[in-house]
């Protein structure tokens, strides 16, 4: 299969793994692969032209970006990587406080961060869902499994260790997965039924893309049942580019944010009234910190995976 291939100059050096990385679902997503010798991404992906693999080749002496793509997505994806690499974004309006030294350190340390853009909302609902209030490594091996079994051999070559990658399900291939193998994923209903509830509503979840306000997009993302505050924060930061979209309702987040910024551990509403100087870059203050590698301290045993039997509780994240 012959690819299509373009070269993107920005206005800063851009690493594509820095920018995009959080999209990765833990080292062994099948549909993203990252070769840290040359620093080179493969994404695979669904468009509405259909599955994509795109690879993104930083050259960092000429200050491009070379993508490669193969598929009947290729020029969608291609013409929408400067988004995706967060041409879209902007820091204008972002100052550390100088009280605020750990943010200040990481705001040097990675100044050509970009918030990325994907323009893939239900795609990015699909694995806010499975997400929801599970450990990562839970989450993590559920998305494996289920892009194994229902999603698409993507189109070209494949990653370069030989991996098989694979295109996430589309809205109907979510749809038609059966209850047990939900289960066998290890994700209980809860969670299924905000994916397959988002399936209906695929078109209206992409049709947000359209608007330019943050709280109009998190009220119509939150008007499905069971998305609420983190899983609408985790499709703006994802699909829509919100350099706002921080991450409440997460098990660590505002613990992390608030030790690193004044070495006390916060809840949500205390995290809240700290960064509200930074309205407006909420979600790129979390991110910086989280690229600095700062989290709060982690006291006593490492907490068990939850369980999916009667009466089991889960943690929130």
């Amino acid at each position: 299969m012959s690819s299509v291939v373009r070269r993107w100059r920005a206005a800063w050096a851009v690493d594509p793994h820095t920018v995009i990385g959080g999209l990765r679902k833990g080292p062994g997503d099948p549909a993203y692969v990252f070769d840290a010798g040359r620093r080179t991404v493969w994404r695979a992906t669904r468009t509405p032209d259909g599955p994509v693999l795109l690879r993104l080749t930083p050259y960092p002496g000429v200050g491009e970006v070379e993508a490669e793509a193969w598929g009947p997505g290729a020029e969608w994806a291609l013409d929408g990587v400067p988004e995706l690499l967060g041409a879209a974004d902007s820091w204008d309006g972002f100052e550390p406080l100088p009280e605020h030294q750990p943010l200040v350190d990481a705001a040097r340390r990675f100044p050509h961060f970009r918030v990325p853009r994907t323009r893939a909302v239900f795609e990015a609902m699909a694995a806010a869902g499975i997400e929801q209030v599970v450990t990562g490594k839970e989450s993590f091996a559920g998305w494996r499994m289920l892009l194994r079994e229902y999603g698409e051999v993507a189109p070209g070559p494949g990653a370069p260790d030989g991996r098989k990658m694979m295109v996430p399900p589309s809205p109907e291939e979510w749809r038609l997965i059966p209850s047990w193998q939900w289960l066998r994923a290890g994700v209980e209903g809860r969670r299924s039924r905000v994916v397959i509830t988002a399936a209906t509503r695929a078109a209206a979840l992409e049709r947000t893309l359209e608007l330019t306000d943050g709280a109009e997009v998190e009220r119509r993302l939150r008007s499905l049942p069971g998305v609420g505050v983190w899983t609408a924060a985790e499709v703006r930061q994802r699909a829509h580019g919100d350099a706002d979209a921080f991450s409440f309702a997460d098990y660590h987040v505002s613990r992390n944010v608030s030790y690193a910024l004044t070495g006390e551990e916060l809840d949500d509403d205390g995290t809240a009234e700290l960064i509200e100087p930074y309205r407006g870059h909420r979600f790129r203050v979390q991110r910086l910190l989280e690229l600095a590698g700062i989290s709060h301290p982690r006291y006593g045993p490492r907490q068990s995976l939850p369980t999916h039997t009667p009466g089991a509780t889960h943690r929130l994240r």
